[in-house]
């Protein structure tokens, strides 16, 4: 039997409320930075929660002209800046490969929020009459951020969007390496980005009481595992992979970031919005992931939780975490960056796996921010990294995401010698 075609990552792009390059981003993320603030794209006055984290600094205009600026919704921006972050990092001659052998899988749970909101409030403003914008469908659904993508650079391969609210981008990495593997494809765009950052978004977490409400310390409101969270923090922005066939990438000499060794899925069949209260479907995931990868529990070193702050969830996970590691799993170093980053929905998977991925090229783990005194509920025996990096030798990294409905989504990331 013919062993699976190796997967590898060969170029990374991010626009984040941390930075709007991946260098930016992680030395901001590894240096304690919080991406939260007062909401600026809307009056927050009225709404429970004021605050979130927005990408900073970033101005369409300085990527597209105005007829594509029109045409896009923000998640589609982030994708693409990102997307031409990551094909310029991985060194691609685009003039020289096989564009049929390129795809893009991209991911994102809400699509063209924005969009969708803005031509609302402007259709209820008129006399009933229909007027709606000619790109309203283009700009709102799902599947066009890697609509645009192939387009732009001309890849003809598998594309499509995959949903999977907050674990949409890790299922779709997770995709993207299997086409790799059963030789559907030699390159694929992966990631996710997310524009939900609007009175609808806001509006709509908040009145689940999902967000938190520490608006008069919002830098500090995302704190994981802390005895005094009340809910998770929104944020948005992109994150895209390259991924690409390891004799594939050898042969052009590029640059080699990590393997994308295995993913697992799994649904907690439970709730539509809680995770089960022991993690039983976050565990088979990470079982499966680890499977697939065909890595034991004691060689993972470092573990990306998804851990957004909210007082069932992060307990869930971590049961879930000693039911499969152990209850003292001294190995395996845990940091839950939403603690800087905000929860950024669908793109959270795509940014986090990049936090993996430069985990184990620079040999940092980065910190847990904002927690000062860990809930009792957790389990004893966790190395959770809190305050500051750690420096560690991180071979086998793995990424949690885990989404409304009860989708979970792990995928494991591997130190290529």
């Amino acid at each position: 039997m013919n062993q699976p075609r190796r997967v590898v990552v060969t170029g990374l792009g991010a626009l984040t409320p941390l930075g709007n390059t991946v260098s930016e981003f992680w030395n901001n993320l590894t240096e304690g930075k919080s991406g939260a603030a007062t909401i600026t794209r809307f009056d927050p006055a009225k709404f429970r929660t004021k605050f979130a984290c927005e990408i900073k600094g970033f101005n369409p205009q300085d990527h597209f002209d105005k007829a594509d600026i029109r045409k896009m919704d923000p998640f589609v921006h982030y994708a693409m800046v990102s997307t031409a972050e990551a094909l310029k990092d991985s060194g691609l001659d685009l003039g020289a490969i096989d564009r049929t052998r390129v795809g893009v899988i991209w991911g994102t749970g809400n699509g063209g929020f924005y969009t969708f909101q803005q031509e609302m409030i402007e259709y209820g403003r008129g006399d009933g009459t229909p007027r709606i914008n000619p790109y309203f469908i283009p700009k709102v659904i799902v599947d066009i951020a890697s609509g645009w993508i192939s387009i732009k650079y001309g890849f003809m391969g598998p594309n499509f969007t995959t949903v999977s609210a907050c674990a949409t981008s890790t299922t779709a990495i997770i995709d993207a390496m299997n086409y790799i593997r059963w030789g559907k494809a030699d390159i694929i765009v992966t990631g996710g980005s997310e524009a939900a950052i609007n009175e609808a978004g806001i509006g709509g977490f908040a009145s689940m009481k999902a967000l938190s409400a520490r608006n008069d310390d919002p830098q500090t409101a995302s704190r994981p595992f802390d005895i005094d969270r009340d809910g998770f923090v929104m944020g948005e922005g992109s994150g895209t992979l390259i991924l690409e066939e390891y004799e594939h990438a050898k042969r052009r000499g590029a640059k080699i970031y990590a393997e994308v060794a295995g993913g697992g899925m799994s649904a907690d069949a439970y709730h539509l919005t809680a995770t089960h209260p022991e993690g039983k479907g976050a565990a088979l995931g990470m079982k499966w992931a680890l499977e697939d990868a065909g890595v034991k529990t004691h060689e993972v070193d470092y573990l990306n939780p998804h851990a957004t702050s909210t007082p069932l969830g992060d307990v869930s996970e971590m049961k879930a975490v000693v039911n499969f590691f152990g209850e003292k799993p001294d190995h395996l170093h845990i940091s839950a960056t939403k603690s800087a980053t905000g929860h950024l929905l669908g793109a959270a998977g795509a940014t986090e796996a990049i936090i993996c991925i430069k985990a184990i090229e620079t040999g940092i783990i980065p910190p847990t921010i904002n927690t000062q005194q860990l809930d009792p509920e957790l389990p004893s025996g966790l190395n959770i990294v809190i305050g500051s990096k750690l420096k560690k030798d991180v071979k086998v990294a793995l990424s949690n995401t885990f989404g409304f409905g009860g989708h979970n989504a792990s995928a494991v990331f591997k130190k290529v010698e």
